[in-house]
């Protein structure tokens, strides 16, 4: 199935169902228009129609425009293609239905503060389009994706008494532009709060969010990975903090795969446990298939010596 022959026309009807409703009602809508509801349901913030238009305009393009880039590769793994449905569904009813809440609010209103919203359609807005993206996820999953590694694993030839450490690191630059970004934001409200010009109370639900941004952006700016007697380890960001440590008799096989961020769900620890990917990088990955079934696959470079290494020390072990 090509997404994209789907995305590009199904795309067009729901900005046609965003914008067109607005505008063939423009003469029955004040201008400015509520566009938020504060306690009560009652208006707090408005807009001016042309500036409403091209919020909700936006509101799907974005969303629309990166959806048609990522479907090829979505198309190719099964968690890809629920990624990809899920968004494309709950995206577009969540823009349909913003556009149509505000629109119902407003109609035939004199102000823009007599506009009232009801708590059951900003209850709608959230819930619908949630159930809509698991559905359309869940339906549009497609066949379970094949599995690999099954072939002859790769191995390192050791000579006897032998032994080797396999050790390699990734970057990201942009985790590290985003906590850049975050501490100078963070550095600039100290700064005012120092001089008195604003006070850090005043910024509520922003700062912790911005603390958020910068342990994230910190943490998933590098991998490091070494391969040992003792197993593999995973050290995140430039610390080496926090560890995972996974037990060679915990690992079946290791091998090879790409794997590209429109695949997994984006970028750093996607997925579920017993099927996650560390993203740092699309391309190639080192794959571990757990001896209970699941599997974890790691961005990282130099992966198929890092596998062989792997497989080498579990055929030790199992011969041992």
């Amino acid at each position: 199935m090509n997404l994209r022959t789907i995305a590009v026309p199904a795309g067009a009807v729901v900005a046609v169902a965003v914008v067109g409703p607005p505008l063939a009602l423009r003469d029955r809508l004040p201008d400015p228009m509520a566009v938020h509801w504060g306690p009560g349901m009652a208006p707090d913030n408005a807009v001016s129609f042309p500036v409403h238009l091209i919020m909700q305009a936006a509101l799907w393009g974005f969303l629309w425009l990166g959806l048609v880039a990522a479907a090829r590769r979505a198309r190719d793994s099964r968690s890809g293609r629920v990624s990809w449905w899920a968004l494309f569904a709950g995206g577009a009813l969540f823009a349909i239905s913003i556009s149509a809440m505000t629109l119902l609010a407003n109609l035939d209103v004199p102000t823009w503060t007599d506009a009232r919203l009801s708590p059951l359609a900003a209850v709608a807005v959230l819930v619908v389009p949630l159930a809509a993206a698991a559905l359309s996820g869940y339906l549009g999953r497609g066949e379970p994706d094949p599995l690999s590694g099954d072939g002859e694993p790769p191995r390192l030839t050791l000579r006897s008494g032998q032994r080797a450490v396999w050790v390699s690191r990734i970057s990201n630059p942009w985790p590290l532009l985003i906590t850049a970004a975050g501490a100078a934001v963070l550095f600039a409200l100290g700064t005012l709060d120092v001089t008195g010009v604003v006070r850090l109370s005043s910024f509520g639900a922003v700062l912790p969010a911005l603390v958020i941004v910068l342990a994230v952006g910190l943490f998933a700016s590098s991998l490091t990975a070494r391969v040992s007697e003792d197993g593999l380890v995973l050290a995140f960001g430039p610390f080496g903090w926090p560890v995972r440590r996974i037990r060679l008799d915990k690992i079946d096989r290791a091998y090879t795969e790409d794997r590209h961020p429109s695949q997994v769900g984006g970028w750093g620890v996607r997925g579920l446990p017993g099927r996650a990917t560390i993203m740092l990088r699309g391309g190639e990955c080192l794959v571990l298939r757990y001896r209970s079934g699941g599997q974890l696959g790691i961005s990282i470079d130099d992966a198929e010596r890092g596998a062989s290494l792997i497989n080498t020390l579990i055929a030790e072990r199992r011969t041992a």
